[in-house]
């Protein structure tokens, strides 16, 4: 019997001026552990002329995790943090009550050509953090575990695994892990695993109860305990999962809650620009992305 309960395939996302591939959150899987959006951004190829440039946008109730693995990313937000986010390091803001923040390409980089990859998460919180007061950390490539073991190259992102864990301050018991192999191995990991999990075939094939799997799908264990897999040569998989929570987690544009009515409120003071719920960046005053008044007067 398999140990894969769903493949989710990615779809297609517009951001702005070029689409991602969203994972999560899926119709008939909302969340995995606290993992509550996935996009796979990349990878893209732009020209010149071509930037990143997001908006000064909000979020409340959420953790966010950029990882990238090809390009930069220059980050700003209105706990003050300007920085840029490079290959291999973690960028982690907690929005809490309420935080707005903006992405662009670096300015050393707009009249150039450039690529950009990488993955963008939202990490629930739990309900007693999603009013706290936001914040922002920022880990170098260098200051995440990684190791090998039987020729198979391991990265704990963020979390806790194998008996490690990351630096990445992370509020719920979850993991984020990257393998990668250069020759085909079989993958037992299952006894180091906890709560939900799911993995993501980013290069190579994944083979598991005599079926094959390829680049672009998430799948969904089952039973994490029972996650045992072969790789293909030149293998790249990223495994998510962790704990779930006890409550539902509604997501409603960039807002993620266990309580409707303060997503509802979030709302309200996004579209009337009060910058005491959500202030300005600095930095990055002048621009910022309207709440669609399509879901002005929608229900979460």
């Amino acid at each position: 019997m398999s140990n894969i309960g769903l493949i989710i395939e990615e779809k297609s996302a517009d951001i702005g001026n070029f689409l991602v591939g969203r994972l999560l959150p899926f119709r008939e899987k909302r969340a995995v552990g606290p993992f509550v959006f996935i996009d796979h951004m990349g990878p893209a190829e732009l020209k010149d002329y071509q930037n990143l440039d997001v908006p000064p946008h909000p979020h409340i109730g959420l953790s966010t995790l950029t990882y990238l693995l090809e390009g930069s990313i220059f980050h700003r937000d209105s706990v003050g943090s300007a920085i840029e986010i490079q290959p291999g390091a973690v960028n982690w803001m907690t929005a809490g009550k309420g935080v707005v923040h903006s992405e662009r390409t670096p300015e050393y980089l707009r009249h150039s050509d450039k690529r950009l990859h990488g993955f963008q998460i939202w990490v629930g919180l739990p309900r007693h953090l999603e009013q706290s007061e936001p914040t922002f950390h920022h880990i170098e490539a260098d200051e995440i575990p990684d190791w090998e073991e039987d020729g198979i190259k391991y990265k704990l992102i963020a979390g806790e695994a194998f008996g490690r864990k990351s630096p990445v301050p992370v509020h719920s018991k979850l993991f984020f892990i990257e393998i990668k192999t250069k020759d085909a191995k079989k993958i037992s990991i299952g006894k180091d695993l906890y709560g939900e999990a799911a993995m993501y075939v980013l290069d190579g094939t994944v083979s598991t109860d005599g079926n094959s799997y390829g680049s672009k799908q998430l799948m969904i264990a089952k039973d994490t305990k029972l996650c045992e897999f072969d790789m293909s040569e030149n293998g790249t998989v990223y495994l998510f999962g962790g704990e779930p929570f006890d409550e539902e987690r509604f997501i409603f544009w960039n807002f993620v809650n266990s309580d409707k009515e303060l997503i509802e409120q979030a709302k309200v003071n996004w579209n009337d620009q009060n910058h005491e719920a959500f202030p300005l960046v600095p930095g990055d005053e002048e621009d910022y992305v309207p709440l669609p008044k399509a879901i002005l007067n929608k229900k979460p």
